[in-house]
């Protein structure tokens, strides 16, 4: 048998693994990916972020023809073909998908089918239904991903009790639907299904939704959902979750102790993801792990040399994609001996797809002050800004968060219109190192959502113009 030899390979095509797999090849590097599944792109562009913001565009032009005639617009009962919708987030994935393989190609990057394990000395087997191979390899990227965690003595079905897989393949849409965890998914979720006209409840143990979020800005989720018709309950207990009749049912201690009984057409688990880790072979390696999670240092190098790891897989950073694109980078750039930026933890943007929207950078407000910051805040709600008004979306506010001596911003946070596009702004301010003097001295373009920022920064000092 012929053993294939690589300057690297690297296991797992997710947005971590296919975009260091381009880098490589930038680079001049010999470049494998090994891929277990049938198409590139990873748990993001098939079961994960792609699919999900492809239904979530459609429950906004869904929600905007069962509201046009406040635009003066008359459309006489509309109606939705949700086969149809998940027909067109089929075709998104599989267009990106293509675009993958393109990739591979045009970089020069050999793809590898087949399930990847570490033998040791620089040695990945591929294992697929023709057989196994040994590929020979100076340096490894493990970027295996992550798979939804479910709760003890539960697992998942097509019809009743589902992760974010399941749910997406549905072809209805259910008349109720019950969520166990209001972290991006379940709220996303949420937003999803409750806009396309299902009954939905979220369930949080902890004390807010989006708890990874500024505290100001989860309660104003948590209100604005309440608003719209979406029960959500925090400090939560959600247990004996069973089949009764055609659906499921569970027991519910709410916060302050009353209990309630539930029962939904379909329950929707969404409590984290854990670490792919297990039957990788990292027995055969000194890859140091925290439960679960692999550990490495600034460069994405683990305790094993030429092995490196990047994404969900990885301690101590966020399960983000592109987060995992960036480690990637990192790696690549240690290996081919160029320059690399470590990932900066305080400066990586999260965004959130809600209605509205969610948007953050930096620390909060209560990480600033633990941090001990003397904390100045400035806060600009949407509802002055005109193009909020011609958008009709007038909920929510952006907050800076600044050190008062300085001037240094230390986080944004905005709920509201396309506020995971608005915080690029804030991302670029943040790694450019801008002072909120900088920043409020930026000039604006109006009418626009982002002269809100401008305004949240002019807050700091509290001299905005339209408050």
């Amino acid at each position: 048998m012929m053993v294939m030899s690589y300057d690297l390979v690297i296991v797992g095509s997710g947005p971590g693994g296919y975009s260091a797999a381009v880098r490589a090849g930038q680079y001049g590097l010999r470049t494998a990916i090994v891929e277990k599944d049938a198409k590139l792109g990873g748990t993001c562009l098939h079961v994960g972020c792609v699919p999900t913001k492809a239904l979530l565009h459609t429950a906004e032009v869904w929600e905007y023809f069962k509201n046009s005639e406040e635009q003066g617009i008359l459309c006489k009962d509309p109606q939705l073909d949700y086969p149809k919708v998940i027909e067109r987030k089929d075709k998104i994935v599989a267009k990106h998908a293509k675009g993958i393989d393109f990739l591979m190609k045009k970089n020069k990057v050999d793809v590898l089918k087949g399930y990847g394990t570490l033998k040791g000395q620089g040695k990945v087997e591929v294992r697929s239904d023709a057989g196994a191979q040994i590929v020979e390899t100076k340096n490894i990227i493990l970027a295996t991903g992550s798979s939804a965690r479910m709760l003890p003595g539960l697992s998942p079905d097509p019809e009743r009790i589902l992760t974010n897989i399941e749910i997406l393949a549905s072809a209805t849409i259910p008349k109720t639907l019950g969520i166990v965890g209001a972290g991006a998914v379940g709220v996303e979720f949420a937003s999803i299904f409750h806009r396309f006209g299902a009954k939905v409840v979220v369930f949080e143990m902890l004390p807010h939704a989006v708890p990874v979020e500024d505290e100001e800005i989860s309660k104003e989720l948590e209100r604005v959902f309440k608003k719209k018709g979406i029960r959500i309950e925090t400090g939560a207990r959600v247990e004996n979750i069973r089949h009764e009749g055609e659906g499921v049912a569970c027991d519910v201690t709410l916060a302050g102790g009353k209990k309630e009984s539930f029962q939904f057409e379909k329950f929707l688990i969404a409590v984290g993801r854990k670490p792919n880790t297990e039957g990788i072979g990292l027995e055969t390696t000194r890859v140091e792990l925290d439960r679960g999670f692999i550990k490495v240092d600034a460069n994405q190098r683990t305790a094993e040399p030429g092995i490196c790891a990047i994404g969900d897989i990885v301690a101590g950073t966020p399960q983000l994609a592109h987060v995992a694109t960036a480690e990637g980078m990192v790696a690549v750039a240690h290996i081919a001996g160029k320059p690399a930026q470590p990932v900066n933890k305080d400066r990586i943007p999260g965004a959130t797809y809600t209605e509205p929207g969610i948007g953050s950078v930096g620390l909060t407000e209560a990480e600033a002050r633990a941090r001990g910051y003397k904390v100045k805040v400035g806060k600009f709600p949407f509802m002055p800004n005109s193009k909020a008004t011609i958008l009709g979306q007038h909920d929510g506010f952006v907050k800076v968060v600044a050190d008062e001596t300085y001037g240094e911003i230390l986080g944004v946070h905005i709920i509201g219109p396309l506020a995971y596009e608005l915080i690029g702004e804030a991302t670029t301010a943040i790694e450019a190192e801008a002072t909120v003097e900088t920043m409020r001295h930026t000039i604006h373009a109006h009418p626009t959502l982002y002269e809100a920022i401008g305004e949240a920064f002019n807050a700091v000092y509290g001299q905005a113009i339209n408050a």
